[in-house]
């Protein structure tokens, strides 16, 4: 018996659209519109400032459809470093909750059991890292990795080889998909070869940019125990105006 998993990739770029608006309203329609049960973002959270999520906690509660993994984690903030920072913060009621790591988010529906997880400290010049989410998908074990790596190639590569010894070194196996904004123009060569044989990409096509898409800068990878029964990008007219990567999505067979 085998029963299927949409899942979906989407850099938000901190919800500003084409038209240079701030509108998270516009990536929850975006992703309503693909339906996937797991969607892992990238740029999710502010870089400067609060670090606070692009798209409010109360917006991502009040539309119902998913709701975040709560990694535990936060970014150090200028308030930090400025003495009763965090208090003018607060007195000047500035969102500081975040939704990911270094932006780097997984959303779920609700009827995704969350297991576990953790975050990744990624090799790299600036901070980056990755998430990490074992999840229970119609009875199904599924570990999903969000990732957004480096422009370096040099830097891609060691990235992918952190995140892959890493996965190797988890005690519990289980099928496993790696999600998100790889910077990498080629399709399987360069550092994408770090997956190594027992991964695939899925061939959703390019999402880059979304205005007039020619790279696939967004992947999806699977190991061998999944199955790609489709992929594609999702290229709406809200998609093409909500952020400059279109998402992209793939339904996979989980196999007893």
């Amino acid at each position: 018996m085998s029963r299927t998993v949409t899942v979906a990739s989407y850099n938000m770029r901190k919800a500003i659209g084409t038209d240079r608006k701030r509108r998270p309203d516009r990536i929850l329609h975006v992703l309503q519109q693909i339906d996937a049960d797991v969607v892992a973002l990238q740029e999710a959270d502010r870089r400067f400032g609060t670090r606070a999520s692009a798209v409010p906690h109360e917006l991502i509660d009040g539309h119902g459809l998913y709701r975040p993994v709560e990694f535990g984690v936060s970014h150090s903030r200028l308030a930090h470093v400025i003495p009763f920072g965090e208090k003018l913060e607060e007195r000047l009621g500035l969102s500081t909750r975040n939704l990911g790591w270094h932006g780097n988010a997984i959303l779920v529906k609700h009827h995704v059991e969350v297991m576990g997880y953790e975050v990744l400290h990624l090799p790299t010049l600036e901070p980056r890292g990755a998430v990490i989410a074992e999840l229970l998908v119609h009875d199904r074990p599924l570990r999903v990795v969000g990732m957004h790596l480096d422009l370096s190639g040099l830097w891609r590569r060691r990235q992918i080889r952190a995140i892959m010894s890493h996965l190797r070194a988890l005690h519990a196996p289980m099928p496993t998909v790696l999600m998100g904004d790889t910077n990498e123009w080629r399709q399987s060569t360069g550092a994408l070869s770090e997956f190594g044989p027992n991964f695939r990409i899925a061939p959703t096509g390019p999402s880059f940019h979304s205005r007039r898409p020619i790279a696939s800068l967004d992947k999806i990878v699977v190991d061998h125990r999944l199955h790609i029964d489709a992929a594609g990008v999702h290229a709406s007219a809200e998609a093409r105006k909500a952020s400059d990567h279109l998402p992209i999505w793939a339904r996979l067979s989980l196999n007893t």
